[in-house]
């Protein structure tokens, strides 16, 4: 209450508390507070668990007690009178009233709400019971409520033709086959009672009927309910009345016999193969020899040779597009369903997933039906779940349908090649010959009914289950309209014995693929393949031939044979991969730019053809690879010191007690050091293969190059989340990482060449100049009787001398002061290629064998000092003998200095013969890199690409393919500077250990 002054403000301030106060206590009475000792658990019952006199309360979840004179009902959620007690008060909730009816009426009426006197005995539940063929009458036509039942007997005689019903509450007519057989509602002897239909003497009509479901897989048969109760009525049916359902349930049964036919059994196809035949003087449906009036289309014939005339005789008068103003890119597939019995259900489309038993979402499961794209959908599906979604099979005949020039829409229907099919007990459509094949109709996914054996309400024995359905789509040979035939459905069911379905799975697959001839292509290839492979041939005798002239040696030996076989290989694996990149571009270009569709990718089986090649590009690419890596490693190197002692020196002579002037030694460190670049650059490459690789991946990885090698139309490099992602197509994998690994390759190679080696660094050339620093040539023999010789004779005498003097002598040569490096006066040339005579060799060899310690008087010495004296000295006489020979101290071993000729350049090899003169060719190239990685760029980049292709075709997997790509040039360029530094020190005397 409100006392004194403040006005209404404070007044409505008050009523606002006094509303919240209220609101407060309201939400307290109806929503109490949690206490925080308050559990949220409560027993676990199920409706069977309540007593008899219990009902199960849905709400509650709980058992709760019926009221009095009552008991719990059928369901048990819910509670009815006892017999003898009539309901009075019923709102449908859980109280109702119930009152004991007088003795005089101790019947209730089949509602529960009066009671009655009954005419008779009673039913458990306290209701009037009638005996058979009787119905019981409880009210008049009126609705008045009779004092006492009766039991009327239905009217079997002629005018009438009733019987009771299953109720028993109505008299309905007999069943019309029974009727129409006996002219009576008797089925009796002769005619026979099947399937709750009626038939006297059927002429021919086979009279023994097998009831059998085969189950192949399962190696066995046996009776199944359904068949029992059905097969023969339905055969008859179909037989005698034309009865539509019974036609289509007669087919359907067949179908889930999986279309198998036996000429001396007369199982479910052998009826409705009986029936075919005897019916062929009824029209046929749509023209369509195999589909007869009334009868369900189940096959195409049994002739030999008929399924190649189905398949690819006569296109689809339809066209498919992947781009442009008419493209058309859907495949329109409907299919007309009927349930086991026969009943049509509905026309409706494949899209989603109504043959696809793999849940997805339904943009993936309607990606199957986009042409052009191979799809592939697997998985396991628990037993639990197809028993759970399959009660009775549904059955599909599948349809293309399309659009004519007209507008008018047409549906194709698409042959089925069942693989379980067994004709007379063979499996024809496993067979590898097509004419053999036997094509059919209709299909089903899962059958659960047919392996129930004795109650149809029962767990079936056996289920059969489509786990494998593949779609196939040929392309007609030489379209440029993108014609196709009709598509084949490929299906295969297993057969599962329900041992224990809560455990059990089965793996199920559904496929589309598109398939065109290849074999245009594969002459094409076998004559590319012939041409350039004659070519090979060519090139490798010509190697062979310039090998042979190299090495001195006129015999063709065994060594020629193996030799030749060596250089056949490297020109054979570039045949190869020629072919193979060729090939690949080819589907990678007119696959995915195409707008009309005149190819499709070739199936992984027909990819086999160039798996292999690629195959043989890389075993033969290594062969090549290793036998350039051992010749590179066992190479006769030596290294030429023009540097001359400057005076002499005294020095100290052991055990005289006394001094004497000897000459100043000449300093090693300049050969060490140029020995240590030769070996730096003996692995340097025009690309860098990190940087190769790591590119590589990112491309393909990162932009999505790799998208551009799925089975699809789509030129885009990236796919959404939600949508399908089709398999990859090796071809275009090959065609996509070969294009970009030689695009980035060649990248490399140019800018190495154009900016890199102008402006940054050339090693090559540096170590050329180095040499000429240095005062140190080399001499390399790659052959026996060839090889390369760098001049490096300083044009200032001396390069062992201090900076001062290093620095004028380099200004002088800048400013032309002084001689040039040419080996030839007044010229630049400083490599060369050097053909020498066999008496060169000779004396080479001599020398040799003392320095590398493997035989002569060093072999006999047993002190290590002596040794090494001995090498020392071996070493001072080939210097001493190898400058003699460029300065032309030797006449019977001089040598002269010539150009190549041209076609000497370009067959690589030498027309002149070095008799009794060597022979250099100026070399502005410095070929001598052909000894080094540098020079064989092209053989290392082809070898690293195919590796990393062949490891990408065996495991999909990008990723490993670079880091196993990455691993082996690191095995390689490991060994090759291990073991090229042991050849190094063992042919040239420099200690390993200066070797980095």
């Amino acid at each position: 209450m409100v006392t004194g002054g403040g006005g209404p403000g404070v007044a409505m301030a008050a009523w606002s508390v006094s509303s919240a106060a209220a609101a407060n206590v309201f939400l307290l009475l109806v929503f109490p507070r949690v206490s925080h000792a308050q559990t949220f658990s409560f027993p676990f019952l199920q409706p069977e668990s309540c007593g008899h006199n219990q009902y199960f309360d849905i709400s509650a979840l709980s058992c709760v007690p019926c009221g009095a004179n009552q008991r719990r009902d059928a369901r048990g959620t819910s509670c009815m009178c006892l017999p003898g007690f009539q309901m009075i008060s019923n709102n449908g909730g859980p109280d109702f009233i119930c009152k004991k009816c007088p003795e005089n009426m101790k019947g209730i009426t089949e509602d529960g709400w009066n009671c009655i006197s009954c005419p008779g005995g009673l039913t458990a539940e306290g209701k009037c019971h009638c005996p058979t063929g009787h119905i019981l009458v409880e009210r008049a036509v009126n609705g008045t409520l009779l004092s006492q039942a009766t039991c009327k007997l239905c009217d079997e005689n002629e005018n009438s033709f009733t019987v009771a019903n299953a109720l028993g509450n109505r008299c309905v007519r007999c069943e019309p086959t029974v009727i129409n057989t006996s002219r009576s509602c008797t089925c009796s002897a002769p005619n026979i009672l099947t399937g709750g239909l009626c038939f006297s003497n059927t002429g021919n009509f086979p009279s023994r009927v097998i009831s059998s479901a085969r189950y192949g897989d399962l190696g066995m048969s046996f009776t199944s309910e359904w068949f029992a109760k059905y097969l023969q009525s339905s055969a008859v049916a179909c037989w005698v009345y034309a009865n539509l359902t019974s036609c289509q349930a007669l087919g359907n049964m067949c179908v889930m016999n999986m279309n198998s036919y036996d000429s001396t059994t007369f199982d479910a196809c052998g009826l409705f193969q009986f029936i075919f035949e005897n019916t062929a003087g009824l029209r046929t449906v749509h023209s369509i020899s195999f589909w007869r009036q009334n009868l369900p289309w189940l096959f195409y014939g049994d002739q030999l040779g008929l399924a190649p005339q189905v398949l690819s005789t006569t296109p689809l008068p339809t066209n498919f597009s992947f781009k442009g103003e008419n493209q058309n890119r859907k495949l329109k597939f409907v299919a007309a369903s009927y349930d086991v019995r026969g009943n049509f259900l509905k026309w409706q489309t494949l899209e989603g997933g109504i043959l696809q038993l793999c849940p997805d979402t339904e943009t993936r499961l309607n990606a199957a039906y986009t042409f052009g794209t191979t799809y592939q959908q697997n998985c396991e599906i628990p037993l639990s779940k197809i028993l759970t979604d399959f009660p009775s099979p549904i059955f599909y005949d599948v349809y293309l349908e399309y659009t004519d020039e007209n507008q008018h829409q047409y549906i194709w229907a698409l042959p089925v090649l069942n693989l379980n099919l067994q004709y007379n007990k063979i499996l024809v459509n496993q067979d590898s010959s097509s004419s053999k094949w036997l094509l059919t109709r209709r299909i089903f996914l899962v059958d659960t009914l047919s392996g129930r054996e004795n109650d149809l309400g029962s767990q079936p024995r056996l289920i059969r289950i489509a786990t494998q359905i593949s779609l196939s789509i040929h392309l007609v040979p030489n379209t440029k309209n993108g014609n196709i035939y009709p598509p084949l459905i490929t299906i295969a069911y297993s057969d599962i014995d329900t041992t224990d379905p809560s455990s059990q799975s089965v793996k199920v697959s559904f496929s589309v693929k598109y398939e065109m001839n290849q074999g245009e292509a594969q002459v094409q290839t076998d004559i590319a393949l012939g041409v350039l492979g004659g070519l090979a041939v060519l090139s490798s005798l010509l190697k062979t031939a310039g090998w042979k002239r190299r090495i001195g040696s006129p015999m063709i030996d065994l060594q020629t044979v193996m030799k030749f076989l060596m250089y056949y290989a490297g020109d054979l694996a570039n045949v190869f991969f020629i072919i193979t990149v060729g090939t690949g571009l080819y589907w990678l270009i007119f696959f995915k730019a195409q707008k009309s569709i005149s190819v499709l990718l070739p199936v992984p089986a027909q990819e086999e053809r160039l798996v292999t090649y690629v195959g043989c590009a890389f075993a033969l690419k290594a062969l090549q690879f290793l036998h350039k890596f051992i010749s590179q490693i066992t190479i006769d190197i030596f290294f030429i010191d023009w540097e001359r002692p400057k005076g002499k020196v005294l020095k100290a002579v052991e055990g005289e007690g006394g001094v004497r002037s000897a000459t100043v030694p000449v300093s090693i460190w300049r050969t060490y050091f140029v020995a240590n670049e030769w070996n730096e650059i003996q692995t340097v490459r025009k690309i860098n293969p990190l940087f190769q690789i790591l590119t590589v991946l990112f491309f393909l990885e990162v932009v999505g190059f790799k998208n551009l090698a799925l089975m699809d139309s789509s030129s885009s490099l990236s796919r959404s989340p939600p949508s399908y992602i089709a398999p990859s197509s090796r071809i275009l994998r090959y065609a996509v990482s070969t294009v970009l690994w030689l695009v980035i390759g060649i990248i490399q190679i140019m800018f190495f060449v154009v900016f890199y080696e102008r402006f940054i660094e050339d090693k090559i050339r540096q170590f050329v100049d180095l040499c000429c620093m240095s005062n140190i040539s080399v001499f390399l023999l790659s052959h026996r009787c060839f090889g390369y010789y760098i001049h490096g004779r300083s044009v200032h005498g001396h390069a062992d001398t201090n900076m001062e003097e290093m620095n004028m002598n380099l200004k002088r040569e800048a400013e032309n002061l002084c001689s040039q490096r040419g080996l030839v006066p007044n010229t630049d040339g400083q490599t060369f290629q050097i053909a020498i005579s066999s008496q060169m060799r000779q004396h080479y060899d001599r020398i040799h064998e003392t320095l590398t310690r493997k035989n002569g008087p060093a072999r006999l010495l047993s002190s290590s000092a002596s040794t090494f004296e001995q090498s020392i000295k071996a070493y001072h006489t080939m210097n001493k003998f190898l400058g003699s020979f460029i300065d032309h101290v030797h006449k019977e071993m001089d040598y002269f200095i010539k150009d190549k000729l041209l076609l000497e350049r370009i067959l690589g090899m030498e027309f002149m013969e070095p008799m009794e003169k060597s022979i250099f060719y100026n070399d502005e190239g410095y070929s001598f890199s052909s000894v080094l990685y540098y020079g064989n760029e092209a053989t290392l980049l082809i070898f690293d690409l195919l590796f990393f292709c062949v490891v990408d075709l065996a495991c999909q997997n990008f990723v490993l393919a670079a880091f196993l790509t990455y691993l082996q040039q690191e095995i390689f360029r490991f060994i090759r500077n291990t073991v090229g530094q042991k050849n190094l020190a063992s042919k040239t005397l420099v200690d390993q250990r200066f070797l980095i």
